[in-house]
């Protein structure tokens, strides 16, 4: 057998595990940990004939290692050594070694707390930070803690700080060994790339297929992108004996195995691969590799409720696995898509997915644990509370938690079927209704995105697709294995008009309302809309399945109409009657209607008869706030009385507050009591403001008012002229000058505390002189007045001295 770099650790491995129960194994790239850790713990005596457990986080790097094991032993995989993947499982009653991957590690353990058959647990390439892997060690510790002393934890790693996770395992040993790669020169683009990724991949690709020796593996953020270069590398055309081939998660078995498998002599080849061939297996013959520098990672957005994937530039630590790749049989070379300079900024390590996941499959797993607090559990890192809670809320709504957080009997089946628990309640939801197999072919169709590549956003074209035969192979096969566990047939096809009533069961936070111009109101109050026009923009419901949510209005990429009685026969619980009696703007007016909601969406709306009084006065004293104190019918004599209340406050502020912002605050202590039976603008108009006004004052207040703050003042030519409060810090006498003579001093009101301010007009009205000291106006200021008046009105009356001149309304006192 040839000698790994990880072989000269295994015996201090094989030590530290027989005296303690956790341990973390540190080992480069290419050490060989995944393929011979599990092999040299096989013998060991405290196993006692139980098996050995490695949790991968990839299926495809699962099956290779356990088919690499089982050949070291001289087997197939499904002996000795198995492993057990969604949708493909290789094991039997002799295996001992199990390399499991995704959901399969908590299956077991909520079937078995205790893990009876298993000695240990390895976490392989735990830097990875994979949901399912934060999950599992948590679930795994507390076993251990509660049930299972005995039991055995390794966490294995390439680029993980130990530290931590040797903390969190109660300060487990931590061994290191160091790998074995041949040197790999690293290549910088000079210019930043501007524009898709695609060309310069394949201007890279081509320049290393001419200069360079060996196979390439390029790192491409997704699918999209490994069809757009795979279709320019055959447009341009590579010569013979290069084959193209893709590599990612949802391709079928069969290309993933030819991928990674040896190229046949005298030919090339370029592997297009996602982060999938980042860590765990060797492709064999690389000697280049060319990396985009980008990856496609899910994000959750606790905002709006919805889940995405990203593209993301790699951390340090993926970048250097993925060059590593290139020395694994020979001296290599990478490619690196990005310049030094922006090499300069990318970031240590890639964020762990349990900070940025949807969390409601990791929330519906701690409530089947018994766990409603994520903190009862040791997690490397907790999950976000936020997002766990919306998690819950989400859980709630599908019926699998009560109100209290308690799991159902729904939520228990919901979570044996392993898929997301939208999903999982959508297929349970379809069975009684005899569309469980709609509901399986809809599930594969969304747990694989869109698979076909359209712009229009039916859902009904991708499954007409899938029937057709046009989907990967794998899509249907997850389909019929769905249906067979549900006891249905294979072949059952349903009517695809149910198609959104299946969608509304995952997605009933994203039923939607038509608003015209292909735009929505999804029912959790977000906006929607399609980018382009198409037929299901026009409709008047539709569930989407998939949306951003950028910016004020998510985009729509996948949707399938829902008719509204389809939304009333099964959301009849979820749909509340609404008794709204409100201040509608555009009609000055309240309104009372019976109104219809599924959340955010109005179903129906039809008038409200007879009304509450309270509600209906609460309704119309919000209008009035809303339009403000101008939509009430303020006479001129209403106004002088509010000045003049206005006035009496600033002196005294026991007075009652009638200024705008005063009377808007208490509305309903002045104005409601007098509202009762009024509904609109119109009958607001017959209001009498001033005795609703005087009903503020007390008695003495009202006795006191006209000594205080009199609506007019009798003027020495025994004329009445009225006082202008407006100003209530200054009210105002206009009068004419004539009709002042023979006052010595400023009149004042207030019993005296406040002078009137005088505008002195001139016969024709006009202002000569404003003054609060009419003393000193006679003294001084008169006699300029009088030349000018005189001289522009000279048939008055204008004394050498005012003081005991005669008042006069007229031009001249009478008699003169």
């Amino acid at each position: 057998m040839l000698t790994l770099p990880i072989d000269a650790v295994l015996p201090a491995l094989q030590a530290t595990l027989r005296t303690r129960e956790n341990a973390v194994l540190v080992a480069a790239p290419g050490a060989g940990k995944t393929t011979r850790v599990p092999l040299a713990l096989l013998g060991e005596a405290w196993l006692q004939g139980k098996k050995i457990v490695m949790l991968e986080p990839r299926r495809l790097a699962a099956r290779a290692a356990a088919a690499f094991m089982a050949r070291q032993l001289g087997e197939q995989a499904g002996e000795t050594v198995g492993y057990r993947v969604r949708m493909d499982t290789k094991v039997g009653p002799k295996t001992r070694i199990e390399v499991i991957t995704e959901g399969v590690l908590t299956r077991m353990l909520q079937n078995d707390p205790a893990l009876e058959d298993v000695g240990i647990v390895i976490f392989d390439e735990f830097h990875e930070r994979n949901l399912h892997g934060d999950l599992g060690l948590a679930l795994c510790l507390q076993s251990q803690q509660l049930l299972r002393e005995d039991l055995r934890v390794l966490v294995m790693s390439a680029t993980l700080e130990a530290e931590p996770v040797a903390a969190l395992l109660g300060d487990a040993p931590v061994l290191k060994s160091e790998g074995r790669a041949f040197p790999v020169e690293t290549r910088f683009l000079e210019r930043r790339a501007e524009g898709r990724i695609e060309p310069v991949a394949v201007r890279t690709i081509k320049e290393a297929l001419a200069a360079e020796e060996g196979d390439l593996l390029v790192f491409l953020p997704g699918a999209g992108e490994i069809r757009r270069v795979e279709s320019l590398l055959h447009e341009q055309g590579l010569g013979r004996g290069v084959k193209i081939m893709p590599l990612h998660g949802t391709l079928a078995r069969e290309a993933q195995d030819a991928a990674i498998a040896p190229s046949i002599p005298g030919e090339r080849k370029i592997v297009l691969a996602t982060s999938i061939a980042e860590t765990s297996l060797t492709v064999e013959g690389v000697r280049v590799v060319i990396d985009s520098g980008l990856m496609r990672v899910p994000r959750f957005s606790p905002r709006t409720g919805m889940a995405r994937l990203e593209t993301v530039t790699v951390s340090r630590a993926s970048a250097e696995q993925r060059r590593g790749r290139a020395g694994r049989v020979a001296p290599g070379v990478c490619f690196r898509l990005w310049t030094e300079h922006e090499d300069k900024g990318l970031p240590v390590r890639s964020t762990p997915e349990i900070l940025e996941a949807d969390l409601a499959p990791l929330a519906l797993e701690l409530a089947v644990w018994g766990v409603t607090d994520p903190a009862d559990l040791a997690w490397m890192d907790a999950p976000p509370a936020a997002a766990f809670s919306q998690a819950r809320e989400l859980l709630v709504q599908l019926g699998a938690l009560t109100e209290t957080g308690a799991l159902t009997e729904h939520g228990k089946r919901m979570a044996e079927f392993g898929l997301h628990p939208r999903l999982a309640h959508m297929v349970l939801k379809a069975v009684p209704l005899q569309l469980g197999g709609l509901a399986c072919e809809l599930a594969a169709v969304l747990k694989e995105r869109d698979f076909l590549k359209d712009r229009d956003a039916d859902l009904r074209l991708r499954i007409e697709a899938l029937r057709a035969g046009h989907a990967d192979r794998r899509m249907v096969a997850e389909a019929n294995q769905w249906k067979r566990t549900l006891g249905l047939k294979a072949e059952e096809k349903a009517n695809l008009a149910h198609l959104g009533l299946l969608l509304a069961f995952a997605y009933p936070d994203r039923i939607a309302q038509r608003r015209g111009n292909g735009r929505f109101l999804l029912r959790n109050g977000r906006g929607a809309a399609f980018v382009d026009a198409q037929p299901l923009s026009f409709v008047p419901y539709l569930v989407a399945a998939e949306l951003d949510d950028h910016g004020a209005e998510s985009r729509i990429f996948l949707a399938a109409e829902i008719e509204e009685s389809q939304l009333r026969e099964h959301f009849p619980e979820q749909i509340r009657t609404e008794h709204i009696i409100e201040w509608e703007p555009a009609a000055q007016a309240v309104r009372s209607r019976n109104r219809e909601k599924l959340g955010a969406l109005l179903l129906k709306e039809s008038p409200l008869h007879n009304p509450g009084a309270e509600e209906v006065l609460a309704a119309l004293i919000k209008g009035v706030a809303a339009e403000g104190l101008d939509i009430l019918p303020w006479t001129k004599a209403a106004r002088q009385f509010q000045e003049r209340l206005a006035f009496m406050h600033r002196h005294d502020p026991s007075w009652p507050d009638v200024s705008r912002a005063g009377l808007t605050e208490t509305l309903e202590d002045w104005l409601a009591p007098h509202l009762y039976g009024l509904k609109n603008r119109d009958d607001l108009q017959r209001l009498h403001l001033i005795s609703i006004l005087e009903n503020m004052l007390s008695w003495d207040q009202r006795r006191e008012l006209d000594d205080h703050a009199p609506t007019h003042l009798t003027v020495p030519s025994g004329s009445r002229i009225p006082i202008d409060y407006s100003d209530g810090d200054a009210p105002v006498l206009a009068v004419r000058l004539q009709e002042m003579f023979g006052l010595k001093e400023t009149p004042r009101i207030a019993h005296g505390r406040v002078p009137l301010t005088l505008h002195l007009l001139s016969p024709a009205h006009r202002p000569v002189q404003v003054t609060r000291d009419l003393a000193s106006f006679w003294q001084n200021a008169y006699f300029e007045v009088k030349k000018d008046l005189k001289g522009r009105y000279p048939k008055h009356h204008w004394p050498d001295d005012p003081y005991s001149a005669v008042p006069t309304n007229r031009a001249k006192p009478r008699g003169t």
